[in-house]
């Protein structure tokens, strides 16, 4: 759980989402200091925050394939 005030938080989901209520995230990326993500199906059950750089690192890792099974 965050601790961080999302009051702010603008969420969006992937343009890869589909509409058939699949297994889905959102992130908002418009907070100063953290970048936010939650399940898309279960918006109140909690919100995992991550600071920009590692968000950054992440995302890198997703675009180098670093994940693949």
């Amino acid at each position: 759980m965050s601790d961080h005030d999302l009051t702010g938080a603008t969420w969006h989901k992937s343009s890869r989402s589909g509409s058939n209520g699949g297994d889905c995230v959102e992130v908002a990326d418009n907070l100063p200091d953290v970048v936010a993500v939650r399940d898309t199906k279960n918006r109140d059950g909690g919100t995992l925050t991550f600071s920009r750089e590692g968000w950054a690192a992440f995302v890198a890792g997703v675009k180098d394939g670093e994940f693949d099974l």
